[in-house]
């Protein structure tokens, strides 16, 4: 699905103009959401908690000490949340310490941005140490910014990520084009006025006025992406 469309500096006649794209990481360009409940259910039978299925779509997605701090109350663990978000954090980097898999046209999506220049951005709920392994398997070149959760005071679903993510980049938020796979991501994307494309991972996210719903990046190219900022306007 690549192209040879001009880059993104070309406006169109009304003016409207992709100025850049900001891309979720786990269950976006990752295939992780697994990795991060299987460490989250191996932690916790530790503990002496198993934990229930129905847990998973609450924590997916989110800031490490909201998840936390969920399962610690529902499953009443001896446990401090900051030991707790360390000790996961510690067990995940572990687990993909040899790289992760990257989702169907996500290598193929970061190349065509980065060759037609496209300033793009990672902004991520993911602690700062998780965000470095893991880019060793996306190429840091293909971003011009990279955000984690631990180095805002309020991370999704605020807006607060995407908010910073656009005035680091000098780039106004309703025209970047943001591509998430939760709920709680698409929440904080829309909070800040961007439009939006979710590929759902582990919860559905239903179509809504300034969000498309797609099965897979296999579906998303820079045409697609222009395409929502031309049509917003």
């Amino acid at each position: 699905m690549t192209s040879s469309v001009p880059m993104t500096g070309t406006r169109t006649a009304d003016g409207a103009t992709l100025q850049a794209v900001f891309l979720d990481l786990d269950g976006t360009l990752v295939d992780t959401e697994g990795f991060w409940w299987e460490t989250e259910f191996e932690v916790f039978a530790e503990l002496g908690h198993i934990l229930d299925d129905a847990h998973r779509e609450v924590v997916v997605g989110g800031p490490m000490t909201r998840s936390a701090s969920y399962l610690i109350e529902v499953t009443g663990a001896d446990i401090r949340l900051e030991e707790l978000t360390a000790l996961l954090n510690a067990r995940f980097a572990a687990r993909i310490a040899r790289g992760v898999p990257l989702m169907p046209g996500a290598r193929r999506l970061l190349a065509e941005l980065a060759a037609h220049q496209v300033p793009t951005a990672l902004v991520s709920a993911s602690h700062r140490t998780i965000i470095d392994r893991m880019l060793h398997s996306l190429g840091p070149e293909n971003f011009r910014l990279t955000l984690a959760g631990d180095e805002l005071p309020r991370t999704k679903p605020h807006p607060d990520p995407y908010l910073t993510a656009a005035a680091r980049l000098g780039v106004e938020p309703e025209r970047c084009a943001v591509v998430e796979d939760t709920v709680t991501g698409v929440t904080a994307a829309e909070a800040a006025g961007c439009p939006v494309v979710a590929v759902p991972s582990v919860q559905p996210i239903a179509p809504a006025v300034g969000r498309t719903v797609v099965s897979s990046l296999e579906e998303v190219d820079l045409p697609f992406l222009r395409a929502l900022i031309t049509e917003r306007a």
